[in-house]
């Protein structure tokens, strides 16, 4: 009994698709329409990652990257990902005592430049002032330098 009633119902919806209807004229329209669409858009599929790409290379500043490391090193580091220059970390407490501080990093720009680099704070109790995520970021810039000078690329 079961399997009738399950299988008048696969029937009926099956019939409801219809293939009829559709004149060739507007059938080979609508072909040639996603024809377009396909060919604009590159294919991809969920296995794209394992796809070696020789050319895509990380468009992060190497100093700003290694001075964030560097001048946040006693927060313990969470995520990292080279590719969109995002670092974050847990709550670590900075040498000398004093609150716990949570931070996020996020290197823009291959640049050695302020505007490359972002860095977001947070405290166990909410928002940190702009004077001290100000003054970390001055810290890393200045640890970049260094780090840049250091290598004999000035």
């Amino acid at each position: 009994m079961r399997v009738t009633v399950i299988g008048a119902i696969c029937l009926s919806l099956a019939a409801c698709g219809g293939r009829g209807g559709k004149t060739p004229s507007s059938t080979a329209r609508t072909t040639s329409h996603k024809e377009e669409i396909q060919g604009a858009a590159t294919k991809s599929s969920v296995f794209d990652f394992l796809n070696a790409k020789p050319d895509q290379t990380v468009q992060v500043n190497r100093y700003l990257w290694t001075a964030s490391l560097d001048v946040l090193s006693f927060l313990p580091v969470q995520s990292v990902d080279p590719f969109t220059g995002v670092i974050v970390t847990g709550y670590g407490t900075p040498p000398g005592g004093g609150r716990s501080y949570r931070a996020t990093i996020h290197i823009k720009d291959p640049a050695l430049d302020a505007r490359s680099l972002n860095v977001a704070l947070q405290s166990k109790g909410g928002a940190v002032s702009a004077s001290t995520t100000r003054a970390v970021e001055d810290a890393i810039l200045s640890r970049a330098r260094q780090l840049r000078i250091a290598d004999g690329k000035l």
